[in-house]
């Protein structure tokens, strides 16, 4: 949802008009897939990474304005909260040493940007969810100052009507409720960018949803919120409840949630595009003037902003994307069920794990997909989320089986094969998916760091669970810019 949004209230007529307007686009956008060139030559990746800023105290810094415009750099946004920022890469080939190309300038930007962010006290913190968040952080009036989130935020609120609960039972329970989508802003993520042609668009985003479980379990980052240890993703199950639009009557009614999974494994991306449209009323009713079929009949390359602006607010873990680059459309598989951080090189690992293990599978001669239930595989999702390394997945012909037995075992070979068939260089594949190698081997990654420096704390130090959360995110920083795997990481 990155377009800007001046209107704070919407009449009957901009809902009405805004569901026509969708509609139209949905019949311009199956003509498109019948019959189009769609820019696929030469597959493209993107990545996108939440940030965190920090005082001096290990305390949310709530300056991203100043620190933004200090940075005076487009590849830097603001994101939902004001201690938030966004960086998007460059989109770019993985081919090659298309990795260390990545790494250089996300490490180029990243050290530039916190240059600049400590001319206002601020550190930059890359983790799913940071630990120092309380209830008096995640208001309102911490939203960013853009439009944009305000009025996000009174339709999500307005259209569920009551305070929003969140209920998250972990190894403790956290339970309280909300009058804002402000603790959305906790929620930090890692985002993958996959373009592809329209006629595999459903193999890779069959093949994304079928190892969503599997990402969360080795890249879990997010054991901590409002001091209490829930899950070791817990961004999942906080972004799931907090923009929660639905209240009980609806919940027990079967209504979808806007943060969704999904229901099946689909043919082509217009199902999901259609099915947005049909289970989900408009947030943001903003029509602009162009007509979508006078475009396509006369040659041109329809915007398509009202079905891209209703796709912005329906909150797949993968999300199918249209979108126009030099005057050229194509399609992209968004994939973000993964938390920000720990380190460059470890979300670089997570990229080429995804990026080959989603493309082995869907090149594969028998789809993961005809063999394992959708159902398994958002059970497997939610396992993993909650118990992280320790989750025991579902897995065609192995049944129940721990994730990094399922990953050194099969996975990895399948990732291998297919960053091979993107044209990786060979010592970047091994680099890379060794990262995830030894996370599975110590049985380490960015969530049992934080809970054995946690419990280190406590119980060698003396520190109650504010003082241990903060000694860690001060000692989280300072390996962070080490940039060496977390799964090294000494817990002191």
């Amino acid at each position: 949802m990155g377009r800007d949004v001046a209107q704070g209230a919407f009449s009957r007529e901009d809902r009405v008009r805004y569901r026509q307007k969708v509609r139209r686009c949905l019949d311009v956008f199956a003509l498109m897939l019948d019959d189009f060139g769609f820019d696929a030559d030469r597959p493209m990746t993107g990545l996108e990474i939440e940030l965190n800023l920090v005082d001096s105290a290990a305390e949310p810094a709530m300056r991203n304005d100043q620190i933004l415009a200090d940075i005076a750099d487009p590849l830097f946004q603001t994101e939902l909260g004001r201690f938030n920022l966004e960086l998007n890469a460059n989109p770019r080939l993985i081919g090659g040493q298309g990795f260390t190309d990545y790494e250089k300038d996300l490490r180029s930007s990243l050290d530039r940007a916190g240059e600049r962010a400590a001319r206002s006290d601020a550190t930059i913190v890359m983790v799913g969810i940071l630990p120092t968040l309380t209830e008096r952080h995640l208001v309102a009036d911490n939203l960013s100052t853009d439009e944009r989130y305000r009025v996000l935020n009174a339709q999500i609120v307005g259209a569920r009507g009551e305070d929003i609960e969140l209920d998250i039972r972990g190894v403790e329970r956290l339970q309280t409720h909300t009058d804002s989508i402000a603790p959305e802003a906790a929620c930090t993520s890692l985002q993958f960018h996959l373009q592809v042609a329209p006629d595999s668009f459903a193999d890779y985003w069959n093949a994304s949803q079928a190892i969503a479980g599997v990402q969360v379990a080795v890249g879990a980052n997010s054991p901590y919120l409002y001091g209490r240890q829930l899950w070791a993703e817990t961004r999942i199950a906080l972004f799931e409840q907090a923009t929660d639009t639905r209240p009980d009557e609806l919940k027990a009614q079967g209504v979808r949630p806007r943060v969704w999974f999904g229901e099946r494994w689909v043919t082509s991306i217009f199902d999901l595009f259609e099915e947005n449209v049909r289970y989900f009323p408009p947030l943001l009713p903003i029509c602009d003037d162009e007509d979508p079929v006078d475009v396509l009949h006369t040659g041109g390359v329809p915007e398509l902003s009202e079905l891209r602006l209703h796709n912005g607010t329906v909150y797949r873990w993968n999300r199918p994307v249209y979108d126009i680059m030099d005057g050229r459309p194509h399609l992209r598989v968004e994939n973000r069920v993964l938390p920000a951080g720990p380190t460059v090189v470890d979300m670089l690992a997570n990229a080429a794990f995804y990026f080959g293990l989603a493309r082995g599978l869907a090149e594969s001669d028998r789809p993961i997909w005809s063999q394992l239930t959708f159902s398994s595989a958002e059970e497997n999702f939610h396992a993993a989320a909650r118990r992280g390394m320790g989750a025991v997945l579902h897995w065609p012909r192995l049944g129940e089986v721990p994730v990094s037995q399922l990953v050194l075992d099969v996975l990895l070979p399948k990732a291998a094969t297919g960053l091979d068939r993107f044209g990786v260089d060979p010592a970047e594949r091994d680099r890379l998916l060794g990262i995830i190698e030894q996370r599975c081997r110590t049985g380490r990654n960015g969530a049992v760091w934080q809970t054995e420096t946690v419990w280190a704390a406590e119980r060698h130090r003396g520190m109650d669970r504010d003082a241990a959360l903060h000694h860690m995110v001060r000692r989280y920083a300072e390996l962070q810019r080490t940039n060496e795997p977390v799964h090294t990481w000494p817990v002191d």
